[in-house]
C-alpha cells in the first residue's frame, strides 16, 4: 500500500508519493481557498506523511480529510536529533518543522546554506557533520511589500521591476524588497565562509523564490526540499520502529 507525504505550508499544500528508493515522486500542489475545494483533490493511501506550519484551521482540517483517506496518519514535528542531523536550537519546539526537514535533506550534502522564500525569508546553516550551525528568519519580499503598503497604502504592493536603481516608485518597491533578500543571502554565505574556511553549497526553496534566482551565485533549485526531509524521516522512522498494524477503520496519528 503506498505512503504519501505532505507539506502544508502557509499558502500551498504540496505533496507526493513516496518512491520505493525512500524518495519523492511527482509533485502535486494545491492552493490554498476560502472554503474546503481544496481538500477534494487529496490522493488515498495507506500512510501519510504530514508537515505543517500552517494555521491550525487549516492543519486540522487536512488531518480530518486524510483520516477517511489513509489508515496511519504521522504528524511530524521538529526532533533535537534525527538520522545524523543536529540542530542548533536549544528548544526543538522553535524551530519550524518545514526547517527541520530542509535541514535533513541536506544532511548528506556537506556543507550547505538552506534559503527558503516563501511568507518568511528563512536561512539555516548546515555543516558537513551534520552540525545545524543556526540561522536568520526575515520577512520575504512580498511580505516587505504587504507590510509598506498596509502601512502606506499609496504605496502598491505588488509591480514594478528589480534595478540596481530605480526610476520610478513601483520599480524602487521591487528594487529595496528584492534587494534587502538578497543582501541578507550575500552577507550570509561570507559569514558561512569565515565560519567554516569554506563557501557552502547554496539551496534554494520556495514560492517567492523566483525572482531572486537570476541574481543569486551559482545554487540549487530544490522546491520540493520538505518532501524530501519527509522521506528521509519516514526511512529513518520506519526502520527504527517498523509501524503496528491500525486496526481496522480507525486511523491512528502519531506525533514524532
Amino acid at each position: 500500500m503506498s505512503t504519501w507525504l505532505f507539506d502544508l505550508g502557509n499558502t500551498r499544500l504540496k505533496f507526493a508519493e513516496l518512491r520505493d528508493h525512500a524518495a519523492p515522486g511527482e509533485t502535486h500542489a494545491l492552493a490554498h481557498d476560502d472554503g474546503e475545494r481544496w481538500l477534494d483533490g487529496l490522493p488515498r493511501g495507506a500512510t501519510a506523511c504530514i508537515a505543517s506550519v500552517a494555521a491550525g484551521e487549516r492543519r486540522v482540517a487536512l488531518l480530518d480529510a486524510l483520516c477517511t483517506r489513509f489508515t496511519r496518519l504521522h504528524l511530524v514535528r521538529t526532533q533535537p536529533r534525527c538520522a545524523g542531523l543536529r540542530i542548533a536550537y536549544a528548544d526543538p519546539r522553535h524551530l519550524g518543522v518545514d526547517r527541520f526537514l530542509a535541514l535533513l535533506a541536506a544532511r548528506d550534502a556537506g556543507d550547505v546554506l538552506l534559503v527558503g522564500v516563501g511568507t518568511a525569508l528563512t536561512i539555516d546553516l548546515l555543516d558537513a557533520d551534520g552540525l545545524h550551525r543556526g540561522g536568520r528568519i526575515a520577512p520575504s519580499p512580498m511580505l516587505m511589500r504587504k507590510a509598506l503598503h498596509a502601512r502606506a497604502p499609496v504605496l502598491p504592493d505588488t509591480g514594478g521591476s528589480y534595478a540596481e536603481f530605480a526610476d520610478d516608485t513601483d520599480h524602487a518597491l521591487a528594487s529595496g524588497c528584492e534587494g534587502a533578500a538578497l543582501a541578507l543571502v550575500e552577507r550570509s554565505l561570507d559569514r558561512a565562509q569565515r565560519l567554516l574556511g569554506a563557501a557552502p553549497a547554496l539551496w534554494l526553496h520556495g514560492g517567492g523564490a523566483d525572482a531572486l534566482r537570476e541574481r543569486l551565485p551559482p545554487h540549487l533549485w530544490v522546491p520540493d526540499v520538505v518532501l524530501r526531509g519527509l522521506a528521509r524521516w519516514q526511512a529513518h522512522a520506519f526502520a527504527a520502529a517498523p509501524p503496528r498494524p491500525a486496526p481496522a477503520g480507525d486511523p491512528l496519528t502519531l506525533h514524532a
